[in-house]
């Protein structure tokens, strides 16, 4: 080969080769990016006026009247200085739970004053909520019991929020995993911080491999009509690196056999914020024994 043409070949190949480079560091870039936007979202949602850091309370309720405010004897107990004295009173009885308001108190929901009020609990969808000053108040089922949680806009453990720290962005750590779902789909039972147990179905579970071992995760399907996969997994950096209790994580449907499995987004349950959470825990097959450094760090409050 003419030696002018062996360098114009030689040129080819350095810029094909600088152009696979480039098209490769554009794709991590890119890749880094949507992690970076993925964090920011994780965060907003983290320090909103609903998010986990304001929840500052859960009181299950018993049958009959159930007293709220912020004085003495009162069953819902709401923050001094927050809230009057009485507030009102929540009559719960089979499932059921309505609310009358102290006449001398302001109460809203949606924005209208409150006299007496049946309340939605979350079962079927947003509960409805009651507002006091910054406080809100509304009414959620676990088990069979009944429970209000209570919200604080200024709840101390939101306003010395510490911030969220993470592995570095790895993209080993996203998995393609191979779906092998159930015929028939199963329920399994997913155990929780209360010591009870909810059975929600698994359509099948993710296979993969890392560190050289095979894995299997079992998502399940959080809430009917979800188009995501809910997986709650522990692994071997629990308690150190990361919360002990586990991380969550959610995947989009299979497609082609196939589940995507991104670590670098798996992040902390409400437990890791707030001791008012009523966190699911990590069914026995997705109590990984190796080392996942992506994703959320463990939270340091101090």
């Amino acid at each position: 080969m003419p030696i002018r043409k062996r360098y114009m070949f030689a040129g080819v190949v350095v810029a094909i080769g600088v152009a696979l480079l480039l098209t490769r560091e554009a794709g991590q870039t890119d890749y880094a990016a949507s992690i970076e936007e993925w964090r920011a979202g994780r965060l907003q949602r983290l320090t909103a006026d609903d998010g986990w850091l304001t929840v500052a309370g859960l009181f299950w309720l018993k049958d009959g009247d159930n007293r709220v405010g912020s004085g003495p004897g009162n069953d819902i107990v709401l923050p001094a200085g927050s809230a009057p004295a009485s507030v009102g009173v929540l009559a719960y009885g089979d499932g059921r739970a309505t609310f009358t308001a102290d006449p001398a108190v302001v109460v809203t929901s949606a924005g209208q004053p409150v006299t007496t009020l049946a309340l939605k609990d979350d079962t079927a969808g947003p509960p409805d909520l009651l507002s006091v000053n910054d406080l809100t108040l509304f009414v959620i089922k676990r088990g069979d019991r009944y429970a209000v949680r209570l919200r604080d806009k200024n709840r101390p453990d939101r306003t010395r929020f510490a911030g969220l720290t993470y592995f570095p962005i790895d993209r080993s750590y996203r998995v393609v995993a191979d779906w092998v779902p159930y015929d028939p789909p199963k329920t399994i039972p997913i155990p929780n911080v209360l010591g009870g147990t909810e059975d929600l179905p698994c359509p099948g579970y993710a296979r993969f491999i890392l560190e050289g071992r095979e894995m299997r995760i079992e998502p399940v399907i959080e809430v009917p009509g979800d188009k995501e996969l809910f997986v709650i997994f522990r692994d071997a950096t629990a308690g150190a690196e990361t919360y002990g209790a586990g991380r969550f994580l959610y995947a989009p449907m299979p497609e082609g056999g196939k589940i995507v499995l991104d670590f670098n987004k798996s992040y902390n349950p409400p437990c890791a914020f707030t001791p008012f959470a009523t966190c699911p825990l990590p069914p026995q097959p997705n109590i990984l024994p190796v080392r996942i450094e992506a994703g959320e760090k463990n939270y340091r409050s101090h």
